[in-house]
C-alpha cells in the first residue's frame, strides 16, 4: 500500500473512470466518508486488483454517502471526453443528497457549476482518502456496466478490456468495425469509420 492518505472531514471526493477507453461511457463518483472511516485497502483504484476494488467498494457503500453518474457515448462525442468527465463529476456531486463543506476533485480542472466550494488536486486519488474511494466506486461501477454491455456485443470482449486500447480490442475493431458503444470522436474509431464515410459521400 502507498503512503498515508489524507482525510478532510466534511469534504467529499470526486473522481472518474473511463476517460481513456475507445468505447463505453465515462463514470464519475462522489464520496463523503464518515468520521473515523478506516482506510483498509483503499488506494488509487489503478493500484488495486479487481477483487480488492470490489471488496472496498462494498465497504465504502455500506458506510459512506456516495453517488455515481454516467455520461454516455453520444454525450462524450458531443461534448468531448474532458467536458463529459467533468459534467459527470458535477452530476455525481449533485446526486450525493447531502450538504458538504466542499469537494476535492481529482485533476487540475474543476467540475462546472458545483453547489459548493471545489478544490482540484493533481493525483488526488494518491493523496486523499475520499478521492481514492471515489475512484474505486467509479471504476467498479464502470467495469460492471461494460461487463453487462458485453452481452450485447460479445465479439468485442468488453468484459475483459472494458473498452481500453488492447491488442484484443484492436483485432476485434479490425474484424468487425466499430459498434454503437465506440466513441466516434476518438481517432482510432474515426479512422476506421472514415472509409465508410468516404464511400457514402
Amino acid at each position: 500500500m502507498g503512503k498515508r492518505l489524507k482525510n478532510r472531514p466534511g469534504w467529499a471526493g470526486a473522481d472518474e473512470a473511463g476517460r481513456g477507453p475507445l468505447a463505453g461511457p465515462v463514470v464519475a463518483a462522489a464520496v463523503l466518508l464518515p468520521p473515523g472511516f478506516r482506510r483498509g485497502e483503499i488506494d488509487d483504484s489503478k493500484k488495486l486488483t479487481r477483487a480488492q476494488r470490489e471488496k472496498e467498494a462494498v465497504r465504502i457503500k455500506a458506510r459512506a454517502h456516495w453517488a455515481v453518474a454516467v455520461c454516455q457515448v453520444d454525450e462524450i462525442d458531443r461534448m468531448n471526453i474532458l467536458r463529459a468527465s467533468l459534467f459527470a463529476m458535477h452530476l455525481a456531486v449533485c446526486e450525493l443528497g447531502i450538504e458538504v463543506e466542499g469537494v476535492l476533485i481529482d485533476g487540475n480542472m474543476p467540475a462546472p457549476d458545483l453547489p459548493c466550494v471545489c478544490e482540484t488536486v493533481i493525483d488526488g486519488d494518491a493523496k486523499y482518502l475520499s478521492i481514492a474511494a471515489a475512484s474505486i466506486i467509479a471504476k467498479v461501477h464502470r467495469d460492471m456496466l461494460m461487463s453487462e454491455l458485453a452481452h450485447q456485443y460479445p465479439e468485442y470482449g468488453f468484459e475483459r478490456h472494458f473498452g481500453y486500447s488492447t491488442p484484443e480490442h484492436f483485432r476485434a475493431l479490425d474484424e468487425f468495425g466499430p459498434c454503437a458503444l465506440h466513441r466516434r470522436s476518438f481517432a482510432p474509431i474515426r479512422e476506421r469509420l472514415q472509409p465508410c464515410l468516404d464511400l457514402g459521400a
